[in-house]
């Protein structure tokens, strides 16, 4: 049981990091597109005053998350904090050069910020376990 769940949670995670490349990379905003029928369009999942970049915060944190659970069972360097950590950076990045998105400071701070809070955090569970 207990592999069978590791395993649902190392294909999710790969699945998730597949997707966010694809969301990412795409000249316009899929997501815009098949909810509002408009690549130009963002969905905001929590209307706040900074825009979009709490969906940024949002994926990076539950993608991480994934990763660093699965790293305490499978030490690879897709799963580690400095692969998360790039990417999230490069990603943004890219958004500079791709068509019909924006390289965003708000969006580069949320996803590096989302990387940092999952790894604080599962550090942080994993010290009480040990305690």
């Amino acid at each position: 049981m207990k592999n069978t769940i590791f395993k649902l949670l190392k294909y999710s995670y790969y699945f998730s990091l597949v997707i966010l490349f694809i969301l990412y990379l795409f000249p316009g905003s899929l997501i815009g597109y098949f909810i509002y029928g408009n690549l130009s369009q963002q969905l905001d999942l929590i209307p706040n005053p900074i825009g979009t970049s709490i969906n940024h915060l949002i994926s990076f944190i539950f993608l991480s998350s994934l990763a660093f659970i699965v790293r305490v069972r499978e030490i690879k360097f897709i799963n580690s904090f400095k692969f998360l950590f790039f990417t999230s950076i490069l990603l943004e990045i890219f958004h500079y050069f791709i068509p019909n998105r924006a390289f965003e400071y708000y969006d580069l701070f949320a996803n590096f910020t989302g990387v940092i809070l999952a790894y604080l955090f599962i550090q942080f569970i994993l010290k009480i376990k040990i305690k």
